[in-house]
């Protein structure tokens, strides 16, 4: 068996295991953070059941019905007519939006945690649910052009054991329309959204850095009752985490797309052939693109203590959550749950005051 048997063989087990272990986990996270009490508020709720959807449905139609459909059929229902504008614009709907979701919802932390007017107006669950709904919305209609980069042309095929025939098949159309759509698509799902995420999820950290410098250890521990040491550090670790991530599993499709588009867009070009090093390499690009998609959920809830109590309360059959959890989970549920509870009215009159507040450097 030569590499290139290998490599087909690898996707061809790769892509139906992503989708019975992805399609699961995300409808999974749907329930959790809808249905138990994982300690967030309504307007982390909101988002991160947007993702979980909208990740599934990016599971369903592009690694269900198509690569896994491809590795598994000889002709798929989608090259036809007119399943093959129809996928290409639900794929692309759901690509979108995944990736929007995740941009927005870390602009809107960045405005919670540094401007207290817009912590006001987006912890409104309306306001999420409006912005979520915008979204998907949007991301779809900008998807429509994209039903016209591929057209179903008769196609001379080789089967398995050696037959030669014609088929209709659902391929790209080369062309100037084609081309410059693809490019603004790899921007709109690819290459902006990593920037973003890169520049506001830093923001965070430098707005997280100069919040803790602004007391001193005795009042910190005054204030909140217990230390606060490596605290700051450990968030602002848990924040790189998630950027290095989205940004490792995302950037390489991205680049490799575009020098697919630039440097080997033509028609004598090979894009199965797996013998050249591009091929193999943008496919890989693409394989640890599409684990992304069963990956947000461990990214966005998995660090909540709250919400691993909680999974295991529901594995042993209990339906109650415990207390809070540790400091850290809490801290880390601000940046990423939204935690913006209300604060209850105390009954105890001691209050403390502050004589000295000083900046340190």
């Amino acid at each position: 068996m030569d590499g290139t048997s290998i490599f087909i063989a690898v996707q061809k087990v790769y892509y139906p295991l992503l989708c019975i272990m992805g399609i699961p986990a995300n409808l999974f996270t749907f329930y959790m953070i809808c249905f138990r009490k994982c300690g967030m508020s309504e307007t982390a709720i909101i988002y991160l059941s947007f993702l979980a959807i909208m990740d599934t449905f990016y599971l369903i139609w592009v690694i269900l019905l198509d690569l896994s459909l491809t590795f598994l059929q000889v002709q798929p229902f989608w090259h036809s007519d007119p399943w093959c504008s129809i996928l290409s614009f639900l794929q692309y709907g759901s690509i979108y939006s995944s990736s929007w979701i995740v941009v927005v919802f870390t602009i809107e932390r960045y405005l919670v945690l540094s401007i207290t007017v817009a912590k006001q107006h987006f912890s409104q669950a309306r306001v999420t649910l409006l912005t979520c709904v915008t979204i998907v919305l949007v991301s779809h209609l900008a998807s429509v052009p994209m039903c016209w980069i591929n057209a179903v042309t008769p196609t001379n095929l080789t089967l398995p054991g050696g037959e030669n025939v014609t088929q209709p098949q659902c391929r790209y159309t080369d062309g100037a329309y084609a081309t410059v759509m693809v490019w603004v698509t790899t921007f709109l799902s690819g290459g902006i959204p990593i920037v973003l995420v890169i520049i506001f999820n830093s923001l965070i950290a430098y707005h997280l850095t100069r919040a803790s410098r602004l007391f001193t250890k005795e009042e910190r521990r005054t204030m909140k009752g217990v230390t606060t040491k490596g605290m700051v550090r450990r968030t602002i670790l848990l924040l790189g985490t998630v950027s290095v991530t989205f940004v490792v599993l995302s950037l390489p499709r991205f680049v490799t797309y575009c020098i697919l588009r630039t440097v080997h867009n033509d028609d004598a070009f090979n894009r199965n052939d797996y013998a050249i090093p591009i091929n193999v390499i943008s496919d890989v690009a693409n394989m640890l693109h599409n684990l992304n998609s069963t990956t947000n959920f461990l990214l966005y809830c998995m660090v909540s203590r709250r919400f691993r109590q909680e999974l295991v309360y529901l594995l042993t059959c209990k339906t109650r959550a415990r207390a809070l959890g540790s400091l850290l989970s809490q801290k880390t549920m601000t940046v990423f749950s939204v935690v913006d509870h209300k604060a209850e009215p105390s009954t105890d009159t001691r209050a403390i005051v502050l004589t000295k507040v000083k900046q340190t450097e």
